[in-house]
């Protein structure tokens, strides 16, 4: 048996679009550790400029992966690449050098690739797995079912968009807005390792890490992780973690302008177009799943691991003590506490017990307790608005509504205990 590394495996620097300045690695290695992760992905590893900060700041550690010193936080090369048709895809690459490699490669493909952090590609993805052939990465499909700018967005299966090219693909990365359950009522996914990742635009608790992959690795290294993924001997992926898919911004069918949101066949009726305010509505992940699902329930094949559903300490905090915003110095001071005293949000969120927490504060103690026993109701996300957490009043009052399902405790979901 292995060490167990919670990972995060998506996120970007501060020379993507719309990221936050303090994406830089000593801000993301500190925002891990109080997470309570293990690996993070670098993200944006094309660009020349990020490509030089990671090697001043992080060191090569003794299985070649890097290290930022003062945390003890690994990290391995990764980055988000968009193709012709705007589907992204997600590269995990073994070592600087590849990437330098790899940047010399597609820019023959790229106007921005020095510009910006997650690049855009004028190829196929098709033709940018083909050419991923003769490199030692790992590829797959980011955020899948995202309306915006994902593979089930443009194509109605994985082989459309990757042809002959894929036995190249080894994961599909579910997004925030889809979970196992859903994904795995589409029977070509069942071949695919998920991955669940933040896609983080900044280096704090409530979005680094609020998506991660708990794998049991033989040693801490490219090749171990690689043989996880690829469900080979030395690793394993043994838990999937992310939000509630109701929480997700993009799960119910929305308007993208006011956050309307609409059934299917309403949306399909009015041509996509809101009557309210003219804005486009777009298609939600769980209206996707439907469509594209071959099988009335989801069927997880032996190799799924267990799916366990989080939120963001942060959130769950704020709701706990009637607060508006999770930056509130009373939010922050009662994760500091929380934090303090057990180890990590991670830690907080699914390890620590109840009757612990509530030494610290009853009101978190309570809704945590509601959360992890599948008792508290969601407003679903939609349009790119976060779905939140509504109390029993609220619920009553507001449409469209959703409790969220019953989950079993972490123990119970990995059999230990």
């Amino acid at each position: 048996m292995g060490e167990q590394y919670d990972s995060d495996l998506h996120l970007h620097s501060q020379y993507s679009g719309g990221t936050s300045p303090r994406m830089v690695i000593r801000e993301i290695a500190r925002g891990a550790a109080k997470k309570g992760l293990d690996l993070v992905g670098t993200g944006d590893i094309l660009h020349p400029k990020w490509r030089r900060h990671v090697r001043r700041e992080l060191v090569e550690d003794e299985y070649g992966l890097l290290k930022e010193p003062k945390t003890g936080v690994l990290f391995v090369p990764t980055v988000e690449v968009e193709d012709e048709r705007r589907v992204h895809h997600l590269i995990i690459l073994p070592s600087l050098d590849h990437a330098e490699e790899l940047h010399g490669e597609l820019s023959r493909y790229s106007d921005d690739i020095d510009a910006e952090g997650r690049p855009h590609l004028r190829m196929t993805g098709a033709e940018l797995a083909d050419l991923l052939k003769d490199h030692d990465c790992l590829f797959g499909p980011a955020h899948a079912f995202v309306p915006w700018t994902s593979v089930f967005k443009e194509y109605d299966s994985l082989r459309e968009c990757y042809g002959s090219a894929m036995d190249r693909v080894d994961f599909v990365e579910l997004g925030l807005s889809a979970d196992s359950d859903y994904a795995d009522r589409i029977s070509e996914l069942h071949e695919y390792t998920f991955l669940t990742c933040s896609d983080a635009h900044s280096p704090y608790p409530h979005r680094l890490g609020r998506e991660f992959v708990r794998f049991e690795l033989e040693e801490p290294s490219y090749d171990v992780l690689k043989a996880a993924i690829r469900r080979k001997p030395g690793g394993r992926v043994v838990l999937n973690v992310g939000l509630i898919p109701e929480l997700g911004k993009y799960n119910r069918t929305a308007c993208a302008r006011c956050k309307r949101q609409f059934e299917l066949e309403e949306a399909e009726r009015l041509n996509w177009r809101c009557p309210e305010c003219g804005g486009t509505i777009k298609k939600g992940v769980r209206d996707r799943v439907l469509e594209l699902a071959d099988l009335e329930k989801p069927k997880h094949p032996n190799h799924r691991p267990p799916y366990l559903r989080i939120i963001p300490l942060a959130e769950i905090i704020a709701k706990a003590l009637g607060l508006s915003t999770i930056t509130a110095k009373k939010v922050r001071a009662v994760w500091n506490s929380l934090v303090r005293r057990f180890g990590s949000e991670i830690d907080v969120l699914i390890e620590t017990p109840i009757e612990e927490i509530a030494e610290v504060d009853e009101r978190v103690a309570e809704l945590l307790k509601s959360f992890r026993e599948g008792t508290v109701n969601i407003r679903p996300g939609g349009g790119g608005e976060y779905g939140k957490i509504i109390t029993e009043e609220e619920s009553e009052r507001e449409e469209p509504r959703s409790r969220k399902p019953v989950q079993r405790t972490l123990d119970e979901l990995i059999g230990r205990g």
